[in-house]
Formats: structure tokens, sequence, C-alpha cells
């Protein structure tokens, strides 16, 4: 775990590098963060979106934490996770975090 960011933050497991310029002054920067591919993601549940919803209220209702959106727009495929909410009957995944498999059939 990334100690500069809790651990529900989409950078948690995110590693940090130095780059050293020329006058030897060292600067710490956050290592790139790749998007997880949708389809490898368990599948919790479906949510249509209504009329006048938004996304952290979505999120909310189904992960307890309105700050945990990104992990919807991460589901879906999204760049721009207001866009999730833009269109009225719009199938949105609610998925489990990556690395957490799904329920097993039983």
């Amino acid at each position: 775990m990334n100690p500069l960011f809790s651990p529900t933050s989409r950078y948690a497991t995110i590693g940090t590098a130095t780059i050293e310029d020329a006058d030897g002054a060292v600067t710490i920067y956050l290592r790139r963060r790749f998007l997880p591919q949708p389809e490898a993601l368990a599948l919790i549940r479906e949510h249509f979106v209504t009329q006048g919803e938004r996304l952290d209220t979505i999120t909310a209702a189904y992960l307890d934490d309105p700050e945990q959106f990104w992990r919807i727009a991460d589901a879906n495929r999204a760049m721009d996770p207001a866009a999730l909410t833009a269109r009225i009957g719009r199938r949105l995944r609610i998925t489990l975090p990556e690395g957490v498999p799904g329920m097993p059939d039983g």
C-alpha cells in the first residue's frame, strides 16, 4: 500500500518513483495507474440510470461510499465519470474491486 493515499483510494496500490535532474534535485512522482479491463472485474449487479441520478449517490447506494465513484467508472470504461449518468436508461456495471474474485457458483 502507498502510505500517501487512503486504502480506499484508486492510487493506494500505485508505487512511487524518483527522477533526478541535471542539478541533482530529486523529484518523487506517482507511477502511472493502468485501468483494469472491466470484463476482469467480478460483477455484483447492474444499475439502470434514472432521471436526475448522480454518480456519487449511485455509488453510495451500492458501495456505501460516494468517493468510490471511480470503481464504477473503471467498471464501465468511463474516462469522464459524469458521462455515466448523462443518458437515462444506461446500464452501469457495479463490480468488486480489481483483484477481488467473485463469489463461486453454487
